[in-house]
């Protein structure tokens, strides 16, 4: 009888649920990452200090960028579409509270909100940086950088690629730098290069490199600014401001649009330091000739003119006049125009870009231009109340253009003919026209709040019933009303006497102003300045003064008696929505440095760009992470290298199923992507690796070098067997696509 065999081993029990070796959970950033986000924001914000004015705008700023970091935080380690939803979200509850009176998104608080929007879009149009800090410009400018530090949160925090949040920091610091026409402070531009500094060194591994890292950074600032400066030193304009911004800088002067924009400045601005001018004159920057019904006097390019340069001016009427040589420094000024007294006869000091058109009176470039300063020989005009009474205009002795009243009502030719009632000469219309607004009797008032119309036709709603409004509005009704009585006329804008400042004339933008030009045969454009002011700004000619003392004009207001206005919505009387033109195209300009449609077009060019490369940069974050856990070799490297391998195989249109084993995902691998013999070699390495790593037990070291390249070769194999488009390139296909559930175990073999 033979021994009983001994007893068969036990095969070895699978390995429970808990003890299973799940796929490990992806690096997630720490909140100091969320912080810095938000810091960056906030010092690329820096250069708005530059186009809004006080520090209303940092204190939202700072109060949004709170709000996104807090939900980023918060919500970090769930679902970035969870994260991103609630945070616009608290955004818009934000600024619901911040500028609206309601507690929360109501209707009545987005009827508030498109109210300051559109309000918003009207102060933009007549703004001139740095524009008021008002409640409107304040909600773009917050809700902007709240949306601004969604997207980088979502860029540095969430895909882990800070290098690719400086296209939205970019945008951040773009926009304002574009506006404005002045030179930006040093701060201005260390700020937004420190934030994204800050940025980088959020970075995984970035830590240990900090001290080179900082080292880096400040030279590279320094040298920055250093060359901005130095590089820049030759001629007059370009080098970095070393004063606060708002308070210097170069402006122009657009007709009516910037207009208003350089009377409400905060702070004024010096432009001009005039010596040489015997008395106050009217500094001429260029004229309007055109006028439409609906959009009033327009800027239309000058003719073709001379050069200015080392020669005399051609000839114009001047009458009995004034000689002076006028000397000008130019403190800040900078645009199409080149400001001028009286009739000039020579100008010298200036760059060889300069034109003028003697028609119009305008010296222009075909660029916007800041020239130092230079000296002009001018005629200033002084004729007598009576020389411009016996002065006739005779046919042909001015361009027809400025007779032209098309598209007028005529109800604004019945005013004028009822307030030059008995008047027979062009001078004491003009003289009835201009006390019809300025005389004692008056019923206009300045402001620079338009009053707002009524009727069908906003010229006749300015004359008949507001009667209020600035210097746009006076000048573009009296040169109509001139014209409808036969009188040549035509709007200039430049700026008034200035102050007296020992033996020169200071210039600054809030003496930016608008006056009619009347044209007596003999005599050429004479001024006449129609707004009542009460500051001391107005400048009375001597033929006006000597017409009053005669008792010259001083009829009682008329309004007509058949105005009978109805509402309307159309535009203040005189109100050009057209942008000024260079000198050498014909239509209105759209690249004037205080347009902010470019910029804005800009702004949104980047977000669609961010918003089509943000996926794709958010997936190859994800792979670089994948591939960086593999190669360390760690316990956790196996599965970071099939979970790269499944989600490759994702983006290209193969999905793994969660119920699918190690092996069977890889058979279906090999099936759809037609993987070739290396390929399935190194899959097949892969899956020992994945198998070990979760049935083996223990904590298994595995080959970094060896799992980075076998994925690498099944990766290249899956390009050449199943290629994809450029859409899944840009929106892969695995980052919205998760195993919900464990792998599936498999039996381990006995």
């Amino acid at each position: 009888m033979s021994a009983p065999a001994p007893p068969r081993p036990a095969a070895p029990a699978p390995p429970s649920p808990a003890a299973e070796r799940r796929a490990p959970t992806p690096h997630r950033a720490g909140p100091l990452v969320v912080v810095a986000a938000g810091v960056a924001v906030l010092l690329a914000a820096a250069p708005i200090a530059a186009v809004v004015s006080g520090l209303g705008w940092l204190g939202h700023a700072a109060g949004i960028v709170a709000v996104c970091v807090v939900v980023g935080i918060a919500l970090r380690r769930t679902h970035a579409v969870i994260s991103t939803v609630v945070a616009l979200v608290a955004v818009l509850e934000y600024v619901v509270v911040a500028f609206t009176p309601e507690w929360w998104p109501s209707p009545a608080a987005f009827a508030e909100l498109g109210r300051l929007v559109a309000g918003a879009g009207d102060q933009i149009g007549v703004g001139v940086p740095p524009i008021a800090g008002t409640p409107e410009i304040l909600l773009l400018t917050t809700g902007a950088l709240g949306v601004v530090a969604i997207i980088v949160q979502l860029i540095a925090v969430v895909g882990q690629a800070p290098a690719a949040a400086s296209v939205p920091l970019l945008a951040v610091y773009a926009v304002p730098t574009a506006l404005t026409g002045q030179l930006l402070p040093w701060w201005a531009v260390a700020g937004p290069a420190a934030g994204f500094a800050l940025l980088l060194l959020t970075r995984r591994g970035a830590r240990r490199q900090l001290p080179a890292g900082v080292v880096m950074t400040a030279v590279a600032v320094v040298v920055a600014l250093l060359a901005g400066s130095l590089f820049t030193a030759v001629g007059t304009t370009g080098r970095f401001s070393s004063g606060n911004a708002g308070a210097t800088g170069a402006i122009g002067l657009n007709p009516f649009t910037a207009l208003r924009g350089q009377l409400t400045r905060g702070n004024p601005t010096d432009l001009f330091e005039v010596t040489g001018l015997p008395k106050a004159q009217y500094m001429r920057a260029l004229t309007l000739r055109d006028f439409a019904a609906d959009r009033g006097f327009v800027a239309t390019a000058p003719a073709p003119g001379v050069r200015i340069g080392d020669t005399d001016l051609p000839d114009l009427p001047a009458g009995n006049a004034e000689r002076a040589t006028v000397g000008v420094e130019n403190v800040g000024f900078r645009d199409y125009w080149l400001p001028l007294y009286g009739t000039p006869q020579r100008i010298d000091g200036l760059s060889d870009e300069w034109s003028f058109d003697p028609i119009s009176g305008i010296a222009y470039s075909t660029r916007q231009r800041e020239e130092s300063g230079w000296t002009q020989s001018a005629v200033l005009g002084s004729p007598s109340a009576e020389e411009l009474r016996a002065a006739t205009a005779a046919p042909g002795a001015v361009d027809i253009g400025y007779l032209n009243v098309a598209g007028v009502d005529p109800r604004v030719g019945a005013l004028t003919a009822e307030v030059t009632r008995g008047r027979v000469n062009s001078f004491d219309k003009a003289m009835a026209i201009n006390d019809y607004f300025t005389g004692p009797s008056s019923q206009f008032h300045y402001s620079l709040q338009t009053a707002p119309g009524t009727g069908d036709d906003a010229l006749v709603d300015f004359l008949t019933q507001g009667r209020t409004g600035y210097c746009e509005q006076f000048a573009t009704a009296m040169a109509v009303m001139l014209r409808t009585v036969g009188v040549p006329s035509r709007v200039a804008v430049g700026f008034t006497g200035g102050t007296v400042d020992g033996d020169r004339r200071l210039i600054t933008s809030s003496d930016a102003h608008a006056w009619v030009e009347v044209y007596f045969a003999g005599y050429g454009w004479t001024a006449f300045d129609p707004t009542p002011l009460a500051d001391g700004r107005t400048i009375v000619p001597a033929y006006v003064q000597q017409a009053r003392d005669q008792g010259g004009a001083d009829p009682e207001p008329a309004t007509p008696q058949d105005a009978n206005p109805t509402p309307d919505n159309g535009p203040d009387p005189g109100t050009p929505q057209d942008q000024p033109v260079t000198p050498d195209q014909p239509q209105p300009a759209a690249q004037e440095s205080t347009s902010w449609t470019v910029p804005i077009l800009a702004v949104v060019g980047l977000v669609v760009i961010g918003a089509l490369v943000l996926p794709s940069l958010l997936r190859r974050g994800q792979r670089r992470r994948r591939l960086a856990a593999a190669g360390g070799g760690g316990p956790d490297a196996a599965e970071q290298a099939w979970a790269e391998v499944v989600a490759e195989s994702t983006d290209r249109g193969v999905t793994i199923p969660d119920t699918d084993t190690v092996r069977g995902a890889a058979r279906r691998l090999v099936s759809a992507h037609t993987l070739g013999d290396p390929a399935r070699d190194a899959l097949r390495e892969l899956v020992t690796e994945v198998e070990a790593a979760r049935y083996a037990g223990g904590a298994p070291q595995s080959d970094g070098a060896a799992l980075t390249a076998a994925v690498g070769t099944v990766r290249e194999a899956m390009a050449e067997g199943t290629p994809v488009g450029l859409g899944r390139r840009l929106f892969p296909r695995s980052l919205t696509s998760r195993r919900s559930k464990p792998p599936a175990k498999e039996p381990t073999p006995a």
